[in-house]
Parts: C-alpha cells; structure tokens; sequence
C-alpha cells in the first residue's frame, strides 16, 4: 500500500545555499567559520601530534622523549612577544640565546653526540646555522616558554570540537522530547512542558557550573573512595560505641574517633586491609577523557529547552495536517512516521538552532575553562588561555598577546557563526524569503 504524499520540507540544500549567497554576511561567515575550523583540525597531527625534541637523537630510542609542540618548553624564551612586535633588548638576547641552543642541539643531533660534550668540544655554530635555527613564533611565547600559536591551533580544535558535540546532544535530546511532547499530546504533553518550565526557571549558567563541579566531585570520588571509606569507618565506630555502652546516634560515632584518635587508625588499617577501598588509578588521558565527557553532558544537558519548544511547536501543527492524517489511518508504525513525514519538515528549525546553538556551547566551554572548572591544564582551550593571558596583564610590561590571541579567534569564530546562523534562518523563513 502506498504512503501518503507528505508535505514539501521547509528546507532543502539548494535554498539555505542560495539564501547564503544572497547574505554577504552569513556568506564571510561561512568562509571564516571554514578556514577556522581548517587551521584548527589539519593542525591536530603537528599540535598534538608527539615528537622527539632537539638534542635527544644520541639517546637509544626507547629512551627519548615524546613531547607535543603544545608542552615542549624553551625556559630561556619564555614570554617573548610575536615575531612581527618590536622586541626589546632582553628579549632579543633571550631569543638569541635560544638560537644558539638550538643550533647546538641540531648539530648534536647530526653527529649523534649529546650537546654537552659537542659545547665542550668548542662547537661554535655558523652563521647560516644560526639562521636556519633561529626560531619564529607567529604568536609569541607563554610564562613557560611555549609556542603560542600551537597552543591556540590546538584550543581551538577542543573548544570547537566541544561545541559541536554539546550542540548535537541538545539537537538530539531537545527534537525527541520536543517531537514527543507534541504528538502524543494530553496529559504527557502538559508534564512535559511543566518540566522545561521549571528547568527554565533555573539560571543557566548557574546549573551548568554545578553540574560540572558535581560530575567533576563524582570522578575523584569513584576514583580515591575516601567517602565510602569514610562512612565504612564511622559505621565500625558506631558498632563499636554500641558495644561499651554508648546511647545509639549519628553522633556517637563522630564522639568516639575523636576521643579515641587509636580506633580511627585501627579502624583505618582495617578498611585497607580489606582491599575494598583501594583508589582507582586513572592514567592522564584517561581522566582528561572523563573530563571531557563531564563538560560535553553538563553543557549539552541544559542546552535543549528552547528546542524542545520549538519542535512541540512544530509536531502540533503538523500532526493535524492531511497527509499525518492519511499516514496514521494506514497503520504505519511510529518511527516511521516519524522519519518519513515529520522530520524532514522539522530539518529546517533544527538546522538553525543547532547553528545558532554552536556558538551558545562554545563559549560556554571557554566560560568554564575561564574559572578553572571546564578544560584542564596542560590540555588548552580558549578559555584557560584567556585566563592564562589575564594575569599577564600589569602597568608595567603587559604581556598582551598571551590575552589578545585567544580572546580574538574565539570572538571571531562565534561572531561567524552567529552570522551564519542568522543567514540561514532569514533563508528558511518563508516571510523573510518573501520580503
């Protein structure tokens, strides 16, 4: 039996791309927003990527060290301003001990001797060493004589890639609550939409800060077990005030360890002794990974309200139209309906507010990674460069591009996808077509 014709989709590829072209400005938005991200992701294998530093050649292999281009330190170049800055006295005689040291190094590296031995040989590098060693940061450098543009490049790989993921999650949760709440309708749909109001009424940012801190508590709790040791210990204390005549209470385990200093360490061997409340040792990237995972669910878990919204919305008009009517009237299965007929007429608003929600993600990554509760140390992002950078700040020698960098990629990056969320929804909005 043949399936009813749907209604034709409020969005097609071949409209958003004409209605961008028409934009000037969701157009530069588009072309911004693409080198940006191309700078960002083709750059991962060099940001992230692990090498062996200069010097270290004369090493068995299994002995060198891998450092990323975002942790390798020259401690002598440390705070030097972009190449294009005027630089200082000191700060050319910084860099020019760095040129030195990296032509030693290089030179070691060719003969296979350790740069000690090559320095006490009396090695002096040529000229034209000197220049094919000179080093050149675009960005400058950081407090710990990082190259900064490595460090943004790869900040900027993790905010946008944090950004987008958190905006999927409320994509996907917010069109399935939202188109649930809309088709079923009733009693479901009025308790549905109580819960969104009341998670309206919550601040935001607020919610999504302690959702953080509280995912970032869990892990060190599951990880160190010093609360279930913790309640094992006072539950032991509590048995044994019970024994020698103690009334029962919350309290009387709390006055029996701090009188008695004794049974809290027998208590605390015992509880090691079992081997129950051993830690759980995470490895770094390991726990850089849950970190991540945490920020993606606290951001992208408050983030689908206004979706839910619109989507009830759209399910509430489009379920009384003919050809829902005719689909339910042959029997067709839910999903089916649901992928056949209603989501190609949803594309549209989920298109713009997943563009327009991308920008809302982001900087409420870098938000958090600002106040030290999002992206950790030493993995970057814009937010804890921004907050590195600050502190750079004085009345005296203000090291600004430590600030400047990060703060200017990340308002460039949301001011492109603001205007090219726009864009989109003045190209799918009939009226707006019309005008």
């Amino acid at each position: 039996m043949a399936e009813p014709a749907t209604a034709t989709p409020n969005f097609s590829r071949s409209s958003a791309w004409a209605g961008l072209r028409r934009n000037k400005a969701g157009l530069a938005g588009v072309c911004v927003l693409a080198l940006m991200a191309l700078l960002c992701l083709v750059s991962l294998p060099w940001t992230l990527g692990r090498a062996t530093p200069p010097g270290f050649a004369y090493l068995p292999e299994s002995s060198r060290p891998l450092v990323a281009p975002i942790e390798h330190q020259e401690r002598a170049g440390l705070r030097l301003p972009p190449s294009f800055w005027t630089h200082n006295a000191m700060e050319r005689a910084r860099l020019d001990d760095i040129t030195q040291s990296l032509a030693l190094r290089q030179e070691a590296d060719q003969r296979r001797v350790s740069p000690q031995s090559l320095q006490e040989s009396g090695f002096k590098p040529s000229p034209d060493q000197l220049a094919a060693a000179r080093p050149t940061y675009v960005m400058g450098t950081d407090v710990l004589g990082r190259d900064v543009l490595a460090r943004v490049l790869a900040g900027g790989s993790i905010s946008l890639g944090i950004g987008i993921a958190a905006a999927a999650i409320s994509v996907i949760v917010g069109t399935m609550y939202g188109a649930i709440a809309g088709y079923v309708g009733g009693r479901v749909d009025d308790v549905m939409m109580r819960i969104v109001d009341v998670l309206y009424g919550l601040p935001y940012v607020l919610l999504v800060v302690l959702l953080a801190v509280a995912s970032d508590a869990m892990i060190d709790e599951l990880t160190s077990r010093s609360q279930a040791k913790e309640a094992w210990i006072r539950e032991q204390a509590r048995m044994v005030a019970i024994d020698r005549g103690w009334e029962p209470g919350s309290a009387a385990a709390g006055q029996m360890l701090s009188k008695d200093p004794a049974l809290r360490a027998t208590l605390e061997a015992k509880a090691d002794a079992t081997g129950e409340f051993e830690p759980i040792v995470l490895s770094e990237g390991t726990r850089t990974r849950l970190d991540l995972l945490t920020l993606l669910i606290a951001i992208g878990g408050v983030s689908w309200l206004t979706l839910a919204r619109v989507i009830r919305g759209q399910v509430l008009s489009l379920r009384e139209q003919p050809f829902m009517e005719a689909a339910r009237a042959l029997g067709l299965p839910l999903h089916r309906i649901f992928l056949r007929h209603l989501l190609p007429n949803l594309t549209g608003p989920i298109v713009v507010y997943a563009t327009l929600t991308v920008p809302q993600a982001i900087l409420q990554e870098s938000f958090l990674s600002f106040l030290g509760i999002g992206v950790k140390p030493p993995l970057p992002s814009w937010g804890n460069l921004a907050a590195d950078g600050l502190s750079e700040l004085n009345t005296i020698h203000s090291n600004w591009w430590l600030l400047v960098f990060p703060c200017l990629l990340l308002g460039v990056t949301l001011l492109s996808l603001n205007m090219m969320g726009e864009a989109l929804r003045e190209a799918l909005d009939p009226k707006r077509r019309a005008r």
